[in-house]
């Protein structure tokens, strides 16, 4: 891959579509280049930093935390700040409550609808 892409070519190396990409780039988790004639381009630390923000996307993160931790993944890779690791954890507490309620939900489901069907003849 030469050193750095248009939108076209980031969106299938990445695998991230071309509108997301630009909504990265509005939400200030990257930042493409720009050539002469106005297109965007992408160098390969821009497309590394693209692949971590599909993960952590993916992993549920909201972007908002995602902004904030991106400098720091960057700067020390293997060191996280207590302050992120909190706001992860009770992310993660939060969906954890979600997740028990929609399994409280789905099991007074299913018990209506055994109640509800008819006996097999």
């Amino acid at each position: 891959m030469s050193p750095d892409v248009q939108i076209s070519e980031a969106s299938r190396v990445s695998g991230v579509s071309a509108r997301a990409l630009r909504y990265y780039e509005a939400e200030g988790l990257i930042v493409s280049g720009r050539c002469a004639n106005g297109f965007r381009d992408y160098c390969q630390s821009t497309l590394d930093r693209v692949r971590v923000v599909r993960q952590l996307l993916e992993s549920g993160l909201p972007v908002r935390l995602i902004r904030e931790v991106l400098p720091r993944l960057t700067d020390e890779p293997d060191e996280v700040c207590p302050e992120f690791l909190a706001d992860v954890q009770s992310h993660r507490d939060r969906l954890a409550a979600r997740i028990a309620i929609l399994s409280g939900q789905q099991e007074a489901l299913d018990a209506f609808l055994q109640r509800a069907r008819p006996a097999s003849s």
